[in-house]
């Protein structure tokens, strides 16, 4: 690895501030901001949108497609069914 070519590999907080969420990892992402962690140190910490805690598709409050209507569509505009092909699959 060459040095002085790749940034600095620490420890840093994300924090998702619309679930009140934060968590510790490692991370390349740099802050002007801080904040003190549980272990009693001080990490640098960077907001974020959205995390698992607020993400609709975690958090079970995702909107459920009607996949089935979706199929009848597509038969009833393109003429669904297997009419006119053998088992094989071709024509």
């Amino acid at each position: 690895m060459q040095q002085d070519k790749h940034p600095e590999y620490r420890p840093v907080v994300f924090r998702d501030r619309s679930a009140g969420y934060a968590f510790l990892t490692r991370s390349t992402a740099t802050s002007d901001q801080t904040i003190a962690w549980d272990d009693g140190e001080t990490y640098p910490v960077v907001d974020v949108e959205i995390s698992s805690e607020s993400h609709p598709f975690y958090t079970g409050k995702a909107r459920t497609v009607d996949s089935e209507g979706r199929v009848a569509r597509f038969e009833r505009r393109y003429g669904g069914g297997s009419e006119g092909q053998d088992a094989g699959g071709t024509s």
